[in-house]
């Protein structure tokens, strides 16, 4: 097999065994890796009000340093929560998930009112503005375990772009999150990202949460897309759980669940080309989260400091440091509260104190 390197050229490689473990996070594969190796938007539509109507309310910019989690829109035995019940130390909620529809590239949203207690669409609506009024940012996630969106040609881009903006307009939502697991078509997807933006305006937030083999490489489709829509780029939470060993910006092999993974794997984003202020450390909430690489909080906030202080790392230490790092994610809100929020009560002031 011929696999790109990190920052371009080709090195080969042997076959890798690929074996899927579909967790608690919506089906993120296990990736096992025998690895040998050597190291423009658009512009915003501007909106002309009726004489007599009032503006609409200035959307709350993200925080330098936030945290992202993910609201489950669904019962998989975590704690069931409304959006209003989500811990008050998230900046952003991505909202799991939109679902495919018949058309190619087309999602929609449906909320499981019967599996989250009789929780209704107009309370949902309701909490995404309340939510929004404290400042936080609500966005609608595509993809997860069965979210398979194909965006792969120009009808597809379309729908996609239309759909999600349709979406965003009807229930007030920030943006989008692209937690798309099943491939990913960088020229598709950086069109419909672009139009998305042009049509959302100021304000737009999009987030990324690729698994991490998804960014190993600059020239993976995926990190490709990040880089793309730089511009328009909120932040890229990267999954570093559910995963098999992956190189470190050293060329050296780690594996999940320790500090050296999130600090070595966050160095190719940070020397890829994103911006420090485009890049998160996503874990699980709790060992119930995922299906391996969950850890402690402790370890994050270790993972944090060593990133923008150079403290607290491990054996993996960058060359330099990076103060403006975004911050970082978990699966799940719903997990998180069912742990007590002990992830969120220890991250987020950690986040919010960088």
């Amino acid at each position: 097999m011929v696999w790109t390197s990190l920052f371009g050229g080709t090195d080969r490689w042997p076959p890798f065994r690929t074996s899927p473990h579909l967790s608690p996070h919506g089906g993120h594969a296990v990736h096992t890796l025998k690895i040998l190796a050597a190291a423009g938007v658009l512009a915003a539509a501007l909106a002309v009000p009726a004489a007599n109507a009032a503006p609409a309310p200035a959307p709350a910019a993200v925080p330098a340093h936030a945290v992202t989690g993910y609201w489950q829109n669904f019962n998989n035995g975590a704690t069931v929560q409304t959006l209003a019940e989500v811990q008050d130390d998230y900046d952003i909620i991505a909202v799991a998930f939109a679902d495919a529809t018949g058309t190619p590239g087309q999602v929609d949203f449906t909320l499981d009112s019967a599996g989250l207690g009789g929780y209704t669409d107009a309370q949902f609506r309701a909490d995404v503005a309340a939510k929004q009024a404290a400042g936080k940012s609500v966005v609608i996630s595509i993809g997860g375990e069965k979210g398979t969106v194909a965006v792969n040609d120009d009808a597809s881009a379309k729908a996609f772009a239309d759909s999600v903006s349709g979406l965003i307009a009807e229930y007030g939502f920030d943006g989008v999150d692209i937690d798309l697991e099943n491939g990913l078509n960088s020229t598709y997807m950086t069109q419909a990202l672009k139009s998305i933006a042009g049509q959302a305006g100021d304000g737009f937030v999009l987030t990324m949460a690729p698994q991490t083999i998804d960014m190993q490489s600059t020239s993976n489709e995926y990190f490709k897309t990040a880089l793309a829509v730089k511009d328009i780029l909120t932040v890229v939470n990267m999954q570093y759980y559910n995963s098999g060993s992956m190189l470190g910006c050293d060329g050296q092999v780690y594996s999940q669940g320790s500090v050296d993974f999130l600090t070595a794997l966050a160095c190719i984003q940070l020397e890829g080309g994103l911006d420090p202020s485009q890049v998160g450390i996503g874990v699980p909430a709790s060992p119930s989260a995922a299906g391996g690489g969950y850890v402690d909080p402790s370890v994050v906030n270790n993972a944090l400091d060593c990133l923008t202080k150079g403290t607290g790392c491990g054996t993996f230490k960058p060359s330099k440091t990076y103060p403006d790092l975004r911050g970082a994610m978990t699966w799940s809100t719903n997990w998180d509260a069912a742990a007590g929020s002990a992830w969120s009560k220890a991250v987020g002031p950690h986040v919010h104190g960088l």
